[in-house]
């Protein structure tokens, strides 16, 4: 991911990379039938392990095989996904280690030091190196309705293509429990245990946190939430439109400041920028801030205009993960951060 201060990025990559996007609400259009069931052979891990596999992906794509890929290549959220369902990936690419070696919030539970490392920023990607795993498979997410797969530089994408079959799992237009339910579905033709007893728990969590936020949000109608992230020179705010987890959050019924289409343009429909002068032209009661490395956390941010928002100076700012990682138990603390922050907010706008 670049670093949102790269000006020269198309907006597809400044959107996501300012904190400006994940995806949201349409129908599983791209998988299977029209019940969201996909076309993969795996029937839990005895049968996903002992014949042909096959998964049809949200491009409408059918990759078979001989055999359950061994040698996956993921993106790295993509990567810590299936990791919480029993698959390891051998290799991943995408924002997997901070610039002190610490393993990046993308990167969830995965111990990085037991993956292969293709690149780390937006446009690395060491197809030598791809190579040399001998993949089986690569798995992305996508953010565009294209099916571009997110991470894979445009300038090798092709080069890269013919070395293994992808799969893509889309976070565009569409809300988070679907996107989920597809990471669960390729998870189990991988040979994930789904009926493991820390995965079917971490699933009634999100239920649970969900009803949780469903109620605050309805107890607290009238708190506005922004969605932000920063840069050096400017101030993101995110639309609810196309984010994975935003739109989910405003069907739950939480109040979200909304830019005009018109504002967001120049962002790709995702988000408004804001002069740090003009941080102050929305009114929020919380502040959702874009947790990523590529983005100024909220405890860095100096600029006196941020400083004197109602929201920062009640304390009421919490993290948000743009990019979430879509296993159950790593959404599960989005829905009860934001859950807990509308409980005990205040209206201070």
């Amino acid at each position: 991911m670049p670093n949102v201060r790269t000006t020269s990025s198309p907006s597809r990559r400044g959107l996501l990379a300012a904190g400006g996007a994940l995806a949201l609400g349409a129908a599983l259009a791209a998988c299977g039938d029209d019940k969201g069931k996909d076309a993969g052979s795996g029937k839990g891990t005895t049968a996903a392990k002992s014949g042909p596999w096959s998964f049809t992906d949200d491009r409408k794509k059918t990759v078979k095989l001989d055999r359950v890929p061994a040698n996956i290549v993921a993106f790295t959220g993509v990567g810590a996904a299936l990791y919480d369902y029993g698959v390891q990936v051998k290799g991943v690419f995408g924002p997997t280690k901070t610039t002190d070696g610490k393993p990046d919030v993308q990167a969830g539970d995965m111990d990085v030091s037991k993956v292969t490392v293709l690149g780390n920023t937006w446009g690395q990607f060491k197809i030598e190196k791809y190579a040399a795993l001998a993949p089986d498979v690569l798995i992305s997410t996508m953010f565009d309705s294209a099916g571009t797969l997110w991470y894979v530089p445009d300038e090798s994408k092709d080069k890269i293509a013919q070395l293994a079959p992808s799969v893509g799992i889309s976070v565009y237009d569409r809300q988070l429990p679907q996107s989920l339910q597809r990471m669960w579905q390729l998870a189990e033709s991988l040979g994930g245990d789904m009926k493991a007893a820390k995965v079917t728990a971490a699933k009634k969590r999100f239920e649970e946190a969900a009803a949780r936020l469903r109620a605050a949000a309805k107890a607290k109608p009238g708190i506005k939430v922004m969605a932000g992230s920063a840069s050096d020179q400017l101030f993101y705010v995110s639309g609810t439109n196309l984010s994975v987890d935003l739109e989910y959050f405003k069907a739950l019924g939480v109040n979200f400041v909304e830019p005009p289409e018109s504002a967001k343009a120049k962002g790709g429909g995702w988000y408004e920028s804001l002069s740090w002068e003009n941080v102050d032209k929305y009114q929020a009661d919380i502040i959702m801030m874009d947790d990523r490395s590529s983005t100024i956390q909220p405890a860095d941010i100096t600029k006196a205009t941020w400083k004197k928002l109602p929201a920062v100076k009640a304390g009421q700012v919490i993290s948000r993960s743009p990019e979430p990682i879509l296993s159950y138990d790593k959404c599960v603390p989005l829905l009860t951060t934001l859950a807990e922050a509308l409980e005990k907010a205040e209206k201070v706008a």
